[in-house]
């Protein structure tokens, strides 16, 4: 193997950039729709009809909330880190914590719409309905954000050398 190119035959910093370049990507998907909950989350206090929410909604309100907001920085972070550490030869730093980040903001994400689908549902119908459809949200949330690619990630045969793309050679 040639010195600075990786098993797969791409020098290390080309892999590292890529690598980087495909969580970005991934990151601009959700942090769209996770701004948007935030925006319309932070909007909702200030409604007339928030008044009227008893003591459990409240708390949804704020599990949902605040959710976003962590999905928000999780997502924004790689963007602000990559600022902060350029040029500074930390890419493959970067690319790890850019994929925990992104895990750890989809996590936060489900957590949020789970709870605001509660707090709607359970507005609009009952505690019933808004726990079984707030269970339903969260189960398909982790299912394929989480389950399904676990499940794929387990059952793939690694060849023996060959590298990963989630920066943990």
């Amino acid at each position: 193997m040639s010195e600075g190119l990786e098993s797969g035959g791409e020098p290390g910093g080309d892999r590292a950039d890529r690598n980087f370049v495909e969580l970005l990507q991934g990151a601009r998907v959700a942090v769209t729709g996770v701004q948007v909950l935030f925006a319309f989350l932070l909007t909702v206090p200030f409604s007339p009809g928030f008044t009227r929410l008893d003591a459990f909604d409240r708390r949804l309100f704020y599990v949902a909330l605040v959710s976003a907001a962590i999905a928000s920085i999780c997502y924004i972070a790689p963007a602000a880190q990559h600022r902060v550490l350029f040029r500074q030869g930390l890419k493959e730093t970067l690319v790890r914590r850019s994929n925990f980040y992104g895990i750890a903001g989809a996590l936060a994400l489900a957590v949020s719409m789970t709870a605001a689908t509660m707090l709607v549902v359970d507005h609009l119908f009952d505690s019933t309905i808004g726990a079984v459809t707030a269970a339903v949200v969260a189960l398909l949330a982790l299912w394929t954000w989480f389950g399904q690619p676990a499940r794929d990630r387990s059952n793939t045969p690694t060849r023996e050398g060959a590298p990963s793309d989630d920066g943990r050679d």
